[in-house]
């Protein structure tokens, strides 16, 4: 395993309330005729890390569109899985996800039981992150696979406690999702309750596709926010949000 470079960097983000922005990429979506072209764009727009993964990804695709992200960009690519087979030496890191908001235990526990020596042996940087599913008024892919429930939209107290059990449970880092296609976005003041009650770097992703919603995002407290590739329809776009995202830091 690696030494923990990228932990540090967000450490030292959060320290100096410097905001990041990355790009989920999803192989089984994203062509990978199309992926230079998304490349290209979030190199132009300063993108800082790319998340790699989805809930679906198959190997053979998942190994291809890191070969094509490393071939164009040193961006770091970190491995944002879907399940324990969604495991590649190509990547740069690797979200150590439990699923902390649910009650299936194979993703609290179960499936890192069985990626522990593959991640064990790698040189991948390791990421124990807490994953919280947070209901986006749509049912989504994450919810079906993994088969648990969000917390919902207006439950704060819940994604709080949730998120100070997984800091005291050691875990590094928590992740409020809404999911792929979210019809609603997190709102600013879960974002902002969490982000209150825990020291941890937050990432905060789905249903972000404005850069006035980025922008609210890191002012409520949201270290990393987190965009799928909506923007393919609209090149401007990313980097519209990634100005939204990083104009924080120019106050610092």
């Amino acid at each position: 395993m690696r030494d923990p470079k990228l932990y540090q960097d967000l450490l030292k983000a959060k320290k100096e309330n410097e905001k990041k922005l990355a790009v989920l990429i999803d192989p089984d979506k994203v062509r990978l005729d199309k992926v230079q072209e998304v490349l290209h764009n979030a190199i132009k727009a300063k993108v800082d890390y790319f998340f790699i993964g989805g809930s679906l990804v198959v190997n053979d695709m998942l190994d291809k569109c890191l070969e094509s992200i490393k071939e164009i960009c040193d961006i770091p690519m970190i491995l944002f899985p879907g399940n324990s087979y969604q495991l590649s030496y190509r990547a740069d890191a690797i979200l150590f996800l439990s699923l902390i908001s649910g009650r299936n235990a194979d993703l609290l526990i179960g499936q890192h039981v069985i990626a522990a020596p593959f991640i064990k042996m790698s040189p991948l940087e390791v990421l124990p992150t807490g994953y919280m599913l947070i209901d986006g008024g749509v049912s989504t892919t994450v919810s079906y696979i993994s088969n648990t429930k969000p917390i919902p939209a207006d439950k704060e107290d819940i994604a709080v406690c949730t998120a100070v059990a997984g800091e005291l449970l050691g875990l590094k880092m928590i992740f409020m999702d809404a999911g792929s296609g979210a019809k609603e976005p997190i709102s600013t003041d879960m974002i902002s309750s969490v982000s209150g009650a825990i020291q941890l770097p937050l990432i905060v992703g789905g249903g972000i596709k404005t850069p006035e919603k980025a922008l609210a995002n890191v002012q409520a407290g949201a270290d990393v926010v987190v965009i799928g590739t909506a923007f393919e329809k609209d090149p401007n776009l990313i980097m519209e949000i990634s100005d939204a995202v990083h104009s924080l830091n120019t106050l610092v």
